[in-house]
């Protein structure tokens, strides 16, 4: 997704935002202030994208298992060509270091969506 794309979701999901009611848009932010994370916390764990930590974060828990294990057993068996596992799930993993602003932010766009739609639902109840 390029920047454009993003700063158009972000855009529109603010005029949403400023649609709510006074007391909906208080919950929204408090529920954003909890969800959205922080780029660079992400760029920070990115660093030991060999272990997968930058997954953990956005919870993608199934794929830093994965790392975490890859790079385990290449540490495991480092002697024994366990050095090719660690250079494959390198070279897997590099891209998302240069592009972890990109991610983050298109994480906390969709984190917003939700918070956002929830909201809404919530609303709707309420007034039937």
């Amino acid at each position: 997704m390029d920047e454009i794309a993003l700063r158009e979701q972000e855009e529109a999901l603010r005029n949403q935002v400023a649609q709510l009611s006074p007391e909906a848009r208080k919950q929204y932010y408090q529920l954003e202030e909890q969800l959205v994370k922080d780029p660079d916390t992400y760029a920070v764990l990115n660093y030991f994208f060999a272990a997968g930590l930058h997954h953990f974060y956005l919870g993608k828990t199934a794929r830093g298992a994965i790392n975490l294990t890859l790079m385990l057993i290449g540490l495991a068996l480092i002697l024994f060509y366990g050095w090719i596992l660690l250079i494959l799930v390198f070279l897997i993993e590099l891209p998302q270091l240069f592009n972890s602003q990109k991610i983050v932010r298109k994480y906390n766009i969709d984190v917003m969506r939700e918070v956002l739609d929830e909201l809404k639902d919530t609303q709707q109840n309420q007034t039937i």
